[in-house]
């Protein structure tokens, strides 16, 4: 079953993280990605720049809405993801707990699927 561990991290924290620790969590997440790899498990991952240089766009009666970032009013910002192929929820679960980004940010773990009905 494939499932999605989501890093949900302060963008606030990740902007003024010093660039050395930036640059050691990078490196333990690249470890932990290549260990996901080797075993089989990880489909497909990738770190997501700073949501200081996205951008969200909507449709609103008609009107396209353009914002761009930072989005000071988001509590979160994604910041990266892993594609995983488990057997079980559990798995998913036991992979995001060995996930070094679990100490300065939320692993949200999803299981892909539709997003209405059954």
């Amino acid at each position: 079953m494939p499932y999605l561990l989501l890093i949900m991290e302060s963008g606030e924290e990740r902007r003024s993280r010093p660039a050395e620790e930036g640059r050691l969590a990078m490196e333990r997440m690249m470890r932990f990605d290549e260990d996901l790899k080797a075993r089989g498990i990880c489909k497909a991952s990738d770190s997501l720049r700073s949501d200081a240089e996205g951008v969200r766009v909507a449709v609103r009666g008609g009107r396209r809405i353009v914002s761009d970032g930072p989005f000071t009013e988001a509590k979160e910002i994604v910041g990266g993801f892993f594609l995983l192929d488990c057997q079980t929820k559990e798995q998913a679960l036991a992979i995001a707990n060995e996930c070094p980004a679990t100490e300065w940010a939320t692993v949200e773990v999803r299981e892909i699927g539709p997003c209405y009905g059954d």
